[in-house]
């Protein structure tokens, strides 16, 4: 197929280049363009704006928030139409946002490219950039039927397995919110946990592999406790104000459903007291060492 992509971050780098290793023909554009250097060695074609990368069948943008994806899609004040994702689409042509957003944003999208007469799909991914580059994503998938069973074969480049949750976009926003809630829990609840064994002296390590191999062998614990005993913040995989973000979308959501979570509450004053503290190129992970330092940084009890 032909795409295009926009957004060469942690997670967009590897993606794109697995795009060009599956054998599709792709267009990058990133705001800042060396990013694309490394792409375009491999194959890719350079754009030089936004709409040189919304010539073909798709779109697919990997940035990191609202105002970002907003700027790209609607373009800039007092930008042309033809400088934005929106102005520069064929009709008939798809735009997939693979971006933690908001359920408001998602539908925003959907109505906009409806009325342009493109077709619109919201296209999540669970994995660090590790799970990019490798390949290795799980792709949350909503849309149109036609589109997204048209974009299937770059979610089989980008990822190794599609869940698809119906026909409308802001569902997959909504279950990607969801599944980083409980992500940001588990990096919580690990850090009270290891909080508590570590000031009685007991070796955190072996408690890990206990663990992992035992009551919590999911990835999600073995990768995140690893981080977390190892005090390995840097370089951030997932940074802070991201998974800051990602709760306040949370929350967000919560409000308009009318649903409490009195976890995420919790959590938020988590990243809000690292990023007070100077964590903003920390991994989210980070937010372990407060669990941490309320225990007494690690002294033992008496």
């Amino acid at each position: 197929m032909k795409v295009g992509f926009i957004g060469l971050g942690n997670m967009g780098l590897g993606m794109a280049a697995n795009l060009l290793k599956a054998g599709h023909e792709v267009t990058v554009y990133n705001r800042t363009a060396s990013k694309a250097d490394p792409l375009v060695k491999q194959g890719a074609h350079f754009a030089a704006q936004v709409a040189d990368a919304c010539r073909g069948d798709v779109v697919m943008t990997m940035l990191a928030d609202d105002p970002a994806l907003e700027g790209v899609v609607f373009g800039g004040a007092g930008s042309n139409g033809n400088a934005s994702v929106l102005g520069s689409l064929s009709k008939g042509a798809i735009h997939i946002s693979l971006s933690t957003i908001s359920v408001a944003l998602s539908k925003k999208l959907t109505a906009a490219h409806a009325e342009r007469g493109q077709r619109f799909v919201s296209a999540p991914v669970f994995g660090r950039p590790e799970a990019a580059a490798a390949a290795k994503l799980v792709v949350i998938a909503c849309g149109a039927d036609d589109a997204v069973s048209a974009c299937a074969p770059l979610f089989d480049a980008i990822g190794q397995k599609t869940f698809r949750f119906g026909t409308d976009p802001a569902d997959a926003n909504l279950v990607k919110i969801s599944g980083n809630f409980l992500i940001s829990c588990v990096i919580e609840s690990l850090a009270e946990a290891m909080a508590l064994v570590g000031k009685a002296g007991i070796d955190q390590h072996q408690y890990l592999d206990f663990l992992t191999s035992t009551l919590f062998a999911a990835p999600i614990y073995k990768t995140y406790g690893a981080i977390i005993v190892d005090k390995k913040f840097e370089p951030a995989g997932f940074a802070a104000p991201l998974g800051f973000k990602d709760n306040r979308l949370a929350l967000a959501a919560a409000q308009d459903l009318q649903v409490p979570l009195p976890i995420a509450s919790l959590v938020y004053n988590r990243f809000l007291t690292l990023l007070a503290n100077g964590g903003e190129k920390l991994d989210w992970s980070a937010i372990s060492q407060l669990a941490a330092k309320d225990a007494g940084e690690g002294q033992k009890s008496a």
